[in-house]
């Protein structure tokens, strides 16, 4: 009798350490289209459309010039504020994107989940990869800004940091993305988590150097900011462009290992979670 062949075999996954990347390349053509509706739908029926990319981070900066510059005039090392301000804004935008979308992946995407079979960890992948088109839109506007200042004044000195910027992005990527698998598997069973993940990701950015620098932290609290792996990221890439704030070795190194250890237990808790949620949200 000849044996049958079959083109898609679907198992049950026996362990949270089956990883199935050649699944998620297989299914690349659905990541691309979850990518390309993430970036059209939101910005569909809006008057400004993807303007807004634009506005957010425009609005965000100033707010902080009046109120942490002019008010309470806090230092930013000699560099121009609206750059200091920006470049910590646009690298905080992605990092809580990440989180904060990711995290609502299995509540979000429920319906979807239970009625068609494809990698789950697709829908998480796009919302970083759609982010990380958002971010290259914001940092377009960065970069404009920074010629301008580059040119014109004497304020800032871009260095050879500026070859670590395309890791430092990744890294914030991967720290996003393994914060937000981690909490979007908790939330399928304890929903009140989503109420305090926008709040905890908001209080963050205030233990994270982006309206100061670091060099501005009492040394009895230092200990502590340093210990947020956003923190060395943001430092490096400040240091990168504008030749201020404090780049540490150690402190990028501290930082992989945490992204690195964040990442692969959201992905083992992710992998446990997606067997049975459905019978759960």
């Amino acid at each position: 009798m000849k044996s049958e062949h079959w083109d898609l075999v679907i198992r049950p996954r026996r362990s949270i350490f089956d990883i199935d990347l050649k699944a998620i390349w297989e299914y690349r053509d659905l990541l691309a289209m979850f990518v390309r509706r993430d970036i059209v739908v939101v910005y569909k029926q809006t008057i400004l459309g993807p303007l807004w990319f634009f506005v957010q981070p425009i609005l965000t900066t100033l707010i902080y010039i009046l109120v942490f510059g002019r008010i309470a005039k806090i230092s930013t090392d000699g560099v121009p504020m609206i750059l200091f301000y920006l470049s910590g804004v646009i690298m905080w935008n992605y990092f809580s994107e990440c989180f904060n979308i990711t995290a609502k992946t299995f509540t979000e995407n429920a319906n979807i989940f239970g009625k068609v079979y494809f990698p789950r960890l697709i829908m998480p992948l796009s919302k970083v990869i759609s982010g990380l088109i958002k971010f290259g839109i914001q940092f377009a506007l960065f970069l404009l800004v920074y010629f301008y200042f580059l040119f014109n004044t004497n304020s800032i000195h871009p260095n050879f940091n500026l070859l670590l910027v395309p890791y430092l992005v990744a890294l914030m990527a991967i720290l996003g993305l393994g914060f937000g698998i981690i909490f979007t598997s908790l939330t399928t069973k304890y929903r009140d988590l989503n109420f305090l993940i926008a709040f905890g990701v908001q209080l963050l950015m205030y233990a994270t150097p982006v309206i100061y620098p670091v060099s501005a932290i009492p040394e009895k609290y230092k200990l502590y900011i340093m210990a947020n792996p956003m923190t060395p990221i943001i430092e490096a890439f400040k240091n990168a462009f504008l030749g201020a704030g404090h780049i540490s070795l150690w402190g990028l190194v501290y930082a992989t290992l945490f992204t690195l250890v964040v990442f692969l237990l959201g992905i083992l808790i992710f992998n446990k979670t997606e067997q049975n949620f459905i019978d759960t949200v």
